[in-house]
């Protein structure tokens, strides 16, 4: 072991258990845990957070999302069709047209999202784990067209799905009528269909009602056009960017293509920079704890003066002694940094385990907060405090090596 070291550790283990520069030295300890810990665990949400966000996108929104570069429709061909089912790592491709319309159920209306997607929706089973009553079935017996509604609009609405005698009403206005009247009910096109399947995620997508693509297609008077097509990759070798990036390359600058993340760019980007902020703020939290390890080392460099002046005495170098501080503040420090790392993956894995802590809200993923642990981080937690521990422990360590040689002459 390195002498320096040997020599911090005979101090730190050596002190009065009653001596003030120990209990300064103790509350440095508590107080680089206690930072260390809420680091480890503060991030770690910030990781939760974002790993359910993507859960949450993932079970609605596509792998890759194909929308046109003007307008809100384009109209697809079979040319089309076949060049994006040519690029590899293309598995499905879906079919959707989306825009607002007016929903009615018996004496209750709302405004809703509609969307409506072909036959391969169904076949991908992303609404699977957030179906709550019902079935994601687009047409029932004898070819009676479904609806799957969010729990949103079924509250919103007061929908039974054992009902099966009020339909639920569709309302869109009619393209090419401005001299009708908005109030009158020819001005709208109408069309009924019946809910068969409700699903929640949580509430950025609680106004959404699906139906059958030909239904909508029929109601909004799209003939042919398209609001976007939806890509499903394969399941395995293929990255959801690099499909994405292909895909535009190959049907030129016509079309906008984004992946999942690119959608949700905004939001994952925001938890990215609370996350950065937030680390930040700890940071500042820990060194105001290590200030007191910039104390302990100064009033031990003080006690140890004779023990500095026999070290000069006996040939020892300056640097010699500035590192056996420098040490010393790295036991006091390391040892909290130690225990505040336990403790915070000790937490985050009661959490992960048991739900301690409730969100106050429920999701179709997680009622409890999300934590996700990250080696990185705590990479990062323990790089933050060696760099803290060197800027407080050095001024002292310095003024230890200068006293002693001041003494000696």
């Amino acid at each position: 072991m390195n002498l320096s070291y040997r020599i911090a550790i005979r101090y730190f283990f050596s002190r009065n258990k009653r001596s003030f520069i120990s209990v300064i030295a103790r509350i440095a300890m508590a107080g680089v845990a206690v930072g260390t810990m809420a680091m480890v665990v503060v991030l770690s949400v910030f990781n939760g957070m974002e790993d359910i966000n993507r859960k949450m996108f993932k079970t609605f929104d596509a792998d890759v999302t194909i929308t046109p570069a003007e307008g809100k429709r384009f109209l697809v061909s079979d040319s089309l069709l076949k060049s994006i089912k040519s690029i590899e790592g293309v598995d499905m491709v879906t079919q959707i047209i989306q825009d607002n319309a007016l929903a009615r159920y018996g004496n209750q209306q709302t405004i809703v999202r509609l969307k409506g997607v072909d036959s391969t929706f169904s076949i991908r089973g992303q609404l699977d784990t957030a179906l709550i009553e019902g079935s994601l079935k687009l047409y029932g017996p004898g070819g009676t067209p479904y609806a799957v509604i969010s729990d949103g609009v079924r509250n919103a609405l007061s929908i039974s799905l054992q009902d099966i005698i009020t339909p639920l009403e569709l309302w869109y206005p009619k393209t090419g009528t401005k001299t009708l009247n908005v109030t009158s009910t020819e001005a709208f096109n109408q069309t009924v269909i019946r809910p068969g399947g409700v699903f929640f995620i949580e509430n950025r997508y609680d106004d959404y009602v699906i139906a059958p693509l030909s239904i909508v297609e029929s109601l909004l008077q799209y003939q042919g056009q398209r609001s976007s097509l939806e890509i499903k990759i394969a399941s395995k070798g293929y990255l959801e960017k690099d499909v994405a990036q292909d895909i535009e390359e190959k049907i030129g600058n016509k079309f906008i293509v984004r992946d999942r993340d690119a959608m949700n760019a905004d939001l994952l980007r925001a938890i990215r920079v609370e996350k950065l902020f937030v680390a930040v703020t700890l940071s500042f939290i820990i060194l105001v704890a290590a200030i007191n390890i910039f104390f302990s080392l100064s009033m031990l460099a003080i006690e140890k003066k004779k023990d500095v002046s026999m070290l000069y005495a006996l040939g020892a170098t300056p640097s010699l002694i500035r590192n056996i501080f420098l040490a010393e503040g790295a036991i006091v420090a390391l040892s909290g940094a130690i225990v505040g790392i336990l403790s915070g993956i000790l937490i985050c894995w009661l959490q992960m385990s048991y739900g301690l802590v409730s969100m106050g809200m429920s999701t179709a993923l997680v009622d409890a907060y999300p934590v996700k642990l990250i080696w990185q981080d705590i990479l990062l937690t323990g790089g933050i405090i060696v760099i803290i521990t060197l800027a407080v422990s050095y001024i002292p360590a310095r003024r230890a090596a200068l006293s002693g040689q001041t003494l000696i002459v």
